[in-house]
Formats: structure tokens, sequence, C-alpha cells
């Protein structure tokens, strides 16, 4: 019996995948690199798209060769952590993005860099792992056929729009926390030292959030300079794609000042309950050492008031009993017990 046919990898985790069109009907797909040429050459109409999913120096050298790739671009693709920018070389742009998750139970914030090469007649894509699966830009894509005809613009917007969308995502899922959070200010629960550390996780990965998209407006805004002719004719897209830019900067900032205020917040309440408690065993102490005083007194072995009589019993046991109740009222007024 003939062992099983392995199943094929899914196309969105390829080491590589390309496309081409012609005036905006896709032509071919999953060619080798080395036919990129032949596409360009053939018809000056055409436009190319080539994915890399973590490729190593030697492929990123023979891409450099076959397309001319500044050195500088190639070294800023190969290193890890680039912020989002858009560097102009002679026969193209190198843009560098990253598309952001929040993982809601540990409060981490995955990141994916993604790098570009652009230029007017082709746009190769660069991603540092597989956690964002391209095939989901391919049909963003696939699902605005009709705007293909603009080339580039069209495959640098898509990509820019799937991008932002998931910043989005990240930012509803960070709402969505404090939303939580702010309701269990309020409770009489003292908070978990695990809850604490989850807070504190969360809070830095708003503030890597929101550096990220501050160098994301930087890069957008980049792109819509009309010296760069980039946008062409999809201008109000990209004005479109800036905006939800703006959004997630504004509400990123308005999640920190949340943030900031829940803690100063929380701290406030803690140290009113400390107060409340302290104030309380206080009261309690006042109501006791009064008793003891009482008892105390005419305990001592010497002659008193009402000594050996049945009138200091009396004043003696009033008292005990008086005093403690008169204090116990005068707190419960005062909202002290």
């Amino acid at each position: 019996m003939s062992p099983p046919t392995p199943t094929p990898p899914p196309s969105d985790v390829a080491a590589v995948s390309t496309r081409a069109w012609r005036d905006g009907t896709l032509i071919a797909q999953d060619f080798p690199i080395g036919d990129v040429s032949e596409h360009l050459d053939a018809d000056p109409s055409v436009v190319v798209w080539v994915d890399l999913c973590e490729p190593g120096r030697d492929e990123l050298l023979v891409l450099a060769e076959e397309f001319s790739l500044h050195e500088l671009a190639v070294e800023d693709a190969l290193a890890p952590h680039q912020r989002p920018k858009l560097d102009h070389y002679d026969t193209h742009q190198f843009l560098a993005i990253h598309t952001v998750r929040l993982d809601p139970d540990s409060g981490e914030l995955d990141e994916t860099e993604i790098d570009a090469f652009i230029n007017a007649r082709w746009i190769i894509t660069i991603r540092k792992n597989d956690r964002f699966p391209i095939v989901q830009v391919v049909e963003r894509w696939e699902r605005s056929a009709a705007l293909a005809h603009h080339g580039v613009a069209f495959l640098l917007h898509g990509l820019l729009d799937h991008v932002i969308d998931q910043y989005f995502v990240a930012i509803d899922r960070f709402d969505d926390f404090y939303d939580t959070i702010s309701q269990a200010l309020f409770d009489e629960r003292p908070l978990d030292p695990a809850d604490q550390r989850h807070w504190f996780t969360i809070r830095r990965s708003l503030v890597r959030f929101h550096r990220l998209a501050v160098s994301m407006r930087e890069a957008v805004s980049e792109i819509m300079r009309r010296e760069q002719d980039l946008a062409g004719e999809l201008y109000p897209y990209y004005q479109d794609v800036y905006d939800h830019v703006l959004r997630i900067n504004e509400s990123s900032d308005a999640l920190r000042d949340l943030g900031a205020t829940i803690v100063e917040t929380n701290l406030a309440l803690r140290d009113f309950r400390q107060n409340q408690a302290m104030r309380r065993v206080g009261s309690w102490a006042a109501i006791i050492a009064v008793s003891t005083l009482i008892t105390g007194y005419y305990g001592m072995n010497v002659p008193y008031p009402g000594s050996g009589d049945t009138t200091g019993v009396v004043v003696s046991t009033l008292l005990a009993l008086g005093l403690p109740a008169g204090l116990y009222l005068y707190f419960r007024h005062r909202d002290w017990l």
C-alpha cells in the first residue's frame, strides 16, 4: 500500500507568492521569481507583485540584483525592528510598517513587520514572520478588482487598508479591557496581584501600540505627498486611510489618558479604603478603651465614691455600658462604623 500523499501547505504561509496584472486583469500567479523580468519586459502595462515570508539574506540579494534595489533598503529589510517609515531612492521607495494583534488574555502586543519595495511597475513585500497571513490582503485585492487598473497604487492601498484594520481591532480590545477595568475599580474585592501584573502588561502594550500608530501616521502622510506620486488617482482612498490612522492616534491617546486615570483612581480608592478601615479600627478601639477605663477605675483596690455600696455598682455599670453605647452611636452618625 503506497503512503498517503502529503497535504501541501496553505498558500498564506508559502515562502514566495507572485502575481502579475495587465491593465487591471490578473494574467499570472505563483510564477518563479526568475520570470518577473519576462512579465515586465513583455508589456509596459504589466504590474508585478512579489511576496516573501522570512527570506534569508541570499534570497534578498537575488531580489536586489533582479530589481536593482538600493543596498541601504536591503539592509533595512534584513534588520529587525524597523520603525514605520518611507525612504526614497532613485528607482524605488522603501516602506516599513507593522501589523499588530493584542492578546487580551496575556496582554502582550504581537507585532509583525512588513517591508515593501515600491516602484511604478512592481511592489515587493517582505514579511518578517508568518503571523501576518498575506492571503487576507490578496482577498481584499480580489474584492476591489475594479480598481486594479490603478496598478501599484491599488496594491499598496489594499495592503495599508488591511493593516490599519488590524489596528482598529487592537483598539477595540484595548477599549473593552479598560471598560471592564473601570467597572471593577469600585468593587469591594481587593485587586489580585496577578491582575495588577496584567494591568501593567496591557499598559506597556498600549504605549508600544501608540508609538507604532504615531509612526504609521507619519509614513502614510509621506506616501500622500503629491510630489511622491504614489497615490495617483487613488488619492481620495489614501486620504480615507490617513483619516483612519488619525482616528487610531486619537483613540490611543484617549486610552493612554484613561489608563493613567484608572491607575490614579485605583491608588486613590486604595488609600480611601485603608482610611476607612483604620477609622473603623480606631472607633472600635475607642469603644473598648472606654469600657476598659471604667472597669479599671472601679476595679482599683482603693476607696472611691460608692466603694462597697450598691450605688457604686450601679454607677460603674451605667458608665461601662452607656459611654461605649454613646460612642458607638456617635461613630455611626459620622459613618465611621
